[in-house]
């Protein structure tokens, strides 16, 4: 017998150390991949916010605007409201452009404010500044303001949150649009310069008393250009009938109230590579860039093409069903109707914006 436990006792010593060896690389492959376990298991920890009430959108080309205020239930105006487009910009140059050209004949001032650092604290030029000559159609429009940024002392490491020099540079948004003369009952857009509200959408609030005070816009969410749709859960972009009062520029929830399909949301829409680098270490989620490879313009652009999610996450939804309906890559779309007209008169300077165009600068 004891010779027997003798043999025994050495397979009792090589099994520990497997064990503690599968257990360290299991715990070290949890950690290494948290984000993606989260990701995957959110329906289990996490609850979706309440539902939005849905306010139905009717429109239908050659019918008149006080036929359409009435079948929202609002009242025609004798004159227009103004209207003020307030974004804080980065540099989406080209999607700057799309958007007031295709705006502009319905919003009375634009209020654009950047900064000389992104909100990682990276210094950056001030994109619109030096290419203000290439909106000189809108010019007697324009109210620019510029933040002064924080420079972060390690690129890689940002010395503060982003979330909070975003919010800094929101609340200086007040402030601008004060300067822009903003008065009580007029209509202010809020919203990032790559949520694009449709021109029907402007129309409404110029044209039509009885909508609501707040009330957030449904857009139709792209990902790099219109050939990838992926559904219609942006609602972030909102409209304020303006009180000095209470009105305050944000980009989080503030009604329960959301007009239907207002619009278009294109993430990620640029001409060229350097362009995406430049987000991606810039802007608020730059958290998500976990390996130097996410930077390689070689990997973008096969992401790009392919409908691919730049930083290899799961879709961020709150039941199995719709997360795993999303998992894959974006089906590419055929379709360029019920775009913006300025995009359609002008598809061969936009063509990376177009089915077909997945191809970039670097």
């Amino acid at each position: 017998m004891s010779m027997r436990s003798l043999r025994k006792s050495p397979r009792k010593h090589v099994l520990s150390p497997t064990l503690l060896i599968l257990i360290t690389i299991f715990l070290f492959g949890i950690l290494t991949n948290f984000q993606t376990l989260s990701y995957l298991f959110r329906p289990l920890w996490d609850k979706p916010p309440p539902p939005f009430k849905r306010i139905p959108h009717y429109y239908a080309e050659n019918v008149s605007i006080p036929h359409l205020c009435q079948l929202h239930g609002w009242t025609p105006r004798t004159e227009p409201r103004r209207v003020f487009d307030a974004i804080i910009f980065s540099n989406e140059l080209d999607l700057l452009e799309l958007r007031w050209q295709e705006l502009g004949p319905y919003i009375s001032k634009f209020v654009i404010l950047e900064s000389n650092t992104t909100f990682t604290g990276i210094p950056k030029p001030l994109f619109f500044e030096s290419n203000r000559e290439r909106f000189a159609f809108a010019e007697s429009k324009i109210v620019h303001g510029v933040f002064p940024g924080k420079k972060s002392l390690h690129q890689q490491q940002p010395q503060e949150d982003p979330f909070v020099l975003e919010g800094q540079q929101r609340i200086a948004m007040n402030w601008l649009l004060r300067e822009a003369d903003v008065s009580d009952g007029d209509a202010v857009i809020m919203s990032d310069a790559d949520e694009i509200p449709s021109p029907h959408t402007v129309k409404f609030l110029q044209w039509c008393d009885g909508i609501p005070n707040v009330m957030h816009l449904e857009m139709r969410e792209y990902m790099y250009s219109f050939e990838f749709p992926v559904d219609y859960s942006s609602w972030r972009a909102s409209v304020h009938i303006y009180s000095k009062k209470w009105t305050h520029y944000r980009h989080s929830r503030q009604t329960d109230l959301i007009l239907s399909d207002a619009g278009w949301h294109c993430s990620f829409c640029f001409r060229r590579l350097s362009e995406f680098v430049f987000k991606m270490k810039g802007y608020s989620h730059a958290d998500r860039v976990k390996r130097k490879e996410f930077l390689d313009y070689s990997r973008i652009q096969k992401h790009i093409c392919k409908g691919y999610d730049l930083f290899d996450m799961l879709p961020e939804e709150y039941s199995f069903k719709d997360l795993i309906s999303k998992i894959g890559p974006i089906p590419p779309s055929a379709s360029a109707v019920h775009l913006p007209a300025f995009l359609i008169r002008n598809a061969a300077r936009f063509r990376f914006l177009l089915p077909g165009g997945c191809l970039r600068e670097p």
